[in-house]
């Protein structure tokens, strides 16, 4: 009997979940980078635990500069809190996938096409390893050395972890980060503290920035699509921003990144990323007109007017300039093979007075149309 009584209590203790084991990891930290019961080295494997991993609106994407749509109705952003004083304590955190900075509800996007305002909830960065690139996203499948997200959830609802189930209710900016030639101030904030958060759980404590540093100095210039989470549960239900303009950080810097944080068996934290997933019939809507060569020409890390706004109007004047030029060429070649003409017949009688032509007029059809109307 006592046997017996041993025997049940083994099958027991082994039907018993382990100490500390999570019921539902799936929704346990915010959205962006989670629990590490997932890892980077299996993501042929994410549908098969996360379903919406296998949807049709998944991201990252690659964005084909020729096929964008311009929307003239994705105005620029206003940002609202994004100066933190240095009095605000901020929390940075290694999760083993990458490294969060935890942000204050009073940081706040509107505008930008958005229908509503959308609260900060975090911001996390992509990278790749040995200097190779690390963003997600891509641009005429051209990828960056990596990608900075800046995560917010809609306001509407009382926190990120409810807003991440349904439609639209995230909001987030992403940017390519680009070596360039020298230190990027703002990302020393974060870089200076990696050491603190060397390995996975380990959190620190930094003052408050100006957060908007963070991210390109032309918020104008963007692209636009409906996605998903890109780790685990990829929640479909992401509004994408894609800025145009690169951030720039040196090699030096990049290289802190890639070589400063362990992760899941102690390993260096390197290519946390995901590759582009099929665009389905979705469409990428951009906020600015792209130039007729943007497909051939390489990503640009500067907007195409070199960084200065630029809006239909102003592309719309330049084509009717051209069309309005071309009818004065044609009208004064006329002119002057008319007046030829009459040279060569001095004895013929005096003709009635008539015009020669009609100047175009607004209510006159050019032949073009309308740029700011493209759609």
């Amino acid at each position: 009997m006592r046997f017996w009584t041993w025997w049940l209590l083994a099958l027991l203790l082994q039907a018993l979940p382990p100490a500390g084991a999570s019921e539902d990891s799936s929704t346990a930290g915010p959205p962006g980078p989670g629990p590490r019961h997932w890892s980077y080295a299996d993501k042929a494997q994410w549908a098969s635990n996360f379903p919406d991993c296998g949807g049709s609106m998944q991201s990252p994407i690659n964005i084909e500069t020729s096929t964008t749509l311009f929307a003239p109705q994705l105005k620029p952003f206003q940002l609202s809190g994004y100066n933190l004083p240095p009095e605000e304590t901020l929390s940075l955190q290694n999760n083993g996938h990458t490294i969060v900075l935890g942000l204050p509800a009073n940081v706040s996007i509107s505008g930008g096409g958005l229908p509503e305002a959308y609260l900060a909830a975090q911001l996390h960065l992509h990278w790749g390893s040995q200097g190779g690139p690390g963003s997600e996203h891509t641009v005429d499948g051209h990828h960056f050395a990596g990608e900075i997200h800046v995560v917010h959830y809609n306001s509407r609802f009382g926190g990120i972890k409810e807003a991440a189930r349904e439609p639209g209710g995230l909001a987030v900016l992403a940017a390519f980060l680009q070596a360039g030639s020298e230190e990027n101030e703002a990302y020393q904030h974060i870089l200076e503290s990696l050491d603190e958060v060397h390995e996975e759980g380990e959190e620190a404590s930094i003052a408050g920035f100006d957060i908007a540093k963070l991210l390109p100095d032309n918020l104008h210039f963007y692209f636009r699509y409906n996605g998903s989470l890109t780790t685990p549960p990829c929640y479909q239900t992401v509004n994408w921003t894609i800025f145009n303009q690169t951030v720039l950080l040196s090699q030096g810097q990049i290289s802190v990144l890639e070589e400063s944080l362990l992760g899941d068996e102690e390993e260096l934290i390197q290519g946390n990323f995901r590759l582009p997933q099929s665009l389905h019939d979705r469409r990428v809507l951009a906020s600015f007109l792209m130039p007729p060569t943007a497909a051939a020409a390489p990503p640009a890390a500067e907007p195409p007017d070199g960084g200065k706004q630029e809006s239909a109007s102003l592309l719309t004047g330049e084509l009717l300039a051209i069309v309005f030029g071309g009818l004065f060429v044609v009208t004064a070649v006329a002119f002057l093979l008319y007046a030829r003409k009459h040279r060569q017949r001095p004895d013929a009688p005096a003709a009635k007075p008539s015009r020669i032509y009609l100047p175009a007029t607004p209510e006159e059809p050019t032949g073009e149309g309308d740029a700011s109307q493209a759609s």
